[in-house]
């Protein structure tokens, strides 16, 4: 499968060596990014071509599907564009940076949308995959709350309180209502005392959730830990808990102290469900089965949860439950 790749920052490049080094029936044939030198940069090592218009890529009689890891705002006009172009594609989270630009990119994909993978790929990570499989077996009883917890290093140039809930919360957004296997139905946003390393936005945030079935889940993002990428996820039953363990290949124990390292973001940590995901869609393409693979509704699901969100956020005192949009 001819793959091109839309964006070399971080994401994009990553994606790209993936498939080049990790991925069978797959070859990286195209990168796109404005900044042409970065695209060069990214290609170091693969037998592919740059080009600076992610539009001229996806155009492209050499390119079969399409990866799409460009800024989040570009998404829906990168997404149209594939469909038109009879491309499949994988697209990054989120869908669109709104509800309303989802809904949009939807209508007018039609039945074109069938083209679009969503790039949610916790549900390709081992330890969610067992997590989920517990939770539906009902290992630990009835399911009764759920917590989620994503901590970063640092924040990126330009977060706001919006953009760490339709860019980094998205994910829990995402992965809530699949473990459960019930859909996100009321979400209230609550703010902390805002950590002194966070300028101009609010951070850490915590975002209740509830679902259809009635659980409770909360949701911590807090962009600016500082002391590492830190994953975790814990599922409460009427007859015990199951949640994830800590990824650590190695444990230090030195002067008294018995220790394990955490990544510096979150490629270590998800590199394996990348690769699964990736896999997967490539397997797709090839008339294989989607699997857990997300699809363009799960990322207006997503969306639609991201939205019930912001609004709460923006409800005075901040913390009226929202419903959910129906989309």
């Amino acid at each position: 499968m001819r793959i091109g790749v839309v964006g070399a920052g971080i994401m994009g490049a990553d994606h790209a060596r993936t498939l080049h080094r990790f991925v069978s029936g797959a070859e990286v044939v195209l990168l796109a990014d404005p900044d042409r030198d970065r695209a060069v940069a990214a290609a170091a090592g693969m037998d592919c071509r740059v080009v600076s218009d992610p539009l001229e890529l996806i155009g492209d009689s050499d390119v079969e599907a399409v990866v799409i890891a460009s800024p989040d705002a570009t998404h829906p006009n990168y997404v149209r564009a594939c469909v038109a172009a009879g491309r499949a594609v994988l697209c990054e989270k989120p869908l669109a940076p709104s509800l309303a630009a989802s809904r949009d990119l939807v209508a007018d994909l039609g039945a074109g949308g069938d083209l679009v993978s969503m790039g949610f790929m916790r549900r390709f990570d081992p330890g969610y995959t067992e997590l989920r499989a517990a939770v539906l077996d009902r290992t630990m009883g009835e399911p009764v709350l759920l917590h989620s917890v994503g901590r970063g290093v640092s924040s990126g140039p330009g977060s706001t309180s919006e953009s760490s809930v339709t860019n980094s919360a998205i994910h829990d957004l995402d992965i809530v209502g699949w473990l459960l296997g019930s859909p996100v139905v009321e979400v209230s946003w609550h703010a902390p005392r805002r950590s002194a390393e966070a300028s101009g936005f609010q951070d850490p945030q915590l975002i209740l959730l509830r679902t259809a079935d009635g659980v409770l889940s909360t949701v911590e993002i807090f962009l600016n830990a500082r002391y590492g990428y830190y994953i975790g996820c814990e599922v409460v039953g009427e007859a015990g808990v199951a949640s994830l363990a800590l990824p650590a290949d190695v444990i230090t124990e030195t002067g008294q102290r018995r220790s394990v390292g955490h990544p510096a973001d979150w490629r270590p940590r998800f590199a394996e469900a990348y690769r699964l995901e990736l896999q997967a869609w490539v397997d797709l393409l090839a008339g294989g089965d989607r699997g857990p693979l997300a699809t363009l509704r799960d990322g207006l699901i997503a969306s639609a949860v991201a939205d019930a969100v912001i609004t709460s956020m923006h409800h005075d005192g901040a913390t009226t439950p929202v419903r959910v949009p129906k989309v």
